[in-house]
């Protein structure tokens, strides 16, 4: 018999990729202006980005 292969890098690896994306871009907010502006409005967007793509997917 062969034992069961995880399934949790499958299920979870896109949300954690989410949520350190998020938390990037919360970080870089707090960091400065300028360059850190830019980075942070990318570690913010991208998330939000695949949120409306997945939401107007489902219709």
């Amino acid at each position: 018999m062969k034992p069961r292969q995880s399934n949790f890098w499958k299920v979870f690896s896109t949300p954690i990729v989410i949520a350190l994306l998020s938390a990037a871009g919360l970080f870089a907010a707090l960091l400065g202006d300028g360059v850190w502006d830019g980075l942070s409005w990318l570690g913010l967007g991208i998330p939000a980005i695949l949120a409306l793509r997945g939401l107007l997917q489902r219709r």
